[in-house]
Formats: C-alpha cells, sequence, structure tokens
C-alpha cells in the first residue's frame, strides 16, 4: 500500500502492485544515472521526458526489487501505456519538487 503523503506511488508489474518509494538513496541512484533531477522534472512538464527515463526512475525507486527486473519496470510501463504511468510519475516528480513535509 503506497503513503500518497510520503510520495510513495504504486506501478502494476507482471499482476502485483509494486510500492515506488521516492527515497534519499533512490533518488541519489537516480540522479547518477539520469543526471539532475530539476532537470529531469523540466523535461518531464515540457513532455519530454523518454521511455527509459520514466523506467529508469521507477526502478531505482521500487521499494523491493526482489525478482523484479528492470527489464519488467519498462515492460510494465509500456504494457500499461503512458497515461496509467502518468500517475506514480506526477506523484514521484511531485515529491521532487516539494520534498517531505
Amino acid at each position: 500500500m503506497s503513503n500518497s503523503a510520503r510520495g510513495e506511488a504504486t506501478l502494476d508489474i507482471g499482476g502485483r502492485p509494486c510500492l515506488l518509494r521516492p527515497s534519499f538513496d533512490a533518488l541519489v541512484r537516480a540522479e547518477d544515472e539520469l543526471g539532475p533531477l530539476f532537470a529531469l522534472v523540466e523535461r518531464a512538464g515540457q513532455g519530454q521526458l523518454r521511455l527509459s527515463e520514466i523506467a529508469a526512475l521507477f526502478w531505482h525507486c521500487l521499494a523491493e526489487r526482489g525478482e523484479t527486473t528492470r527489464q519488467a519496470v519498462g515492460e510494465a510501463v509500456l504494457a500499461q501505456g503512458l497515461a496509467a504511468a502518468a500517475k506514480p510519475l506526477r506523484t514521484l516528480l511531485g515529491e521532487i519538487l516539494k520534498g517531505q513535509s
């Protein structure tokens, strides 16, 4: 179960809900791969975010990976479509911008 007050979201991967948690460690790893997070948010606002960037952000924010592969995350985003992926993406990007209350 996600806690939106903490900036958490859920993504369905392989038929099961997976928790996305934008922890400091997760965001640092995402930033190492994707570049500055503020630039990522700006690209998203301009509609310039790539599928690979969305999948990478989700991958780094997975609270528990278990057997889940990065490929499975990307396939889940593709299978659900960008409209469905936009909801957890907005939650994570919102948390990046506002921080924890």
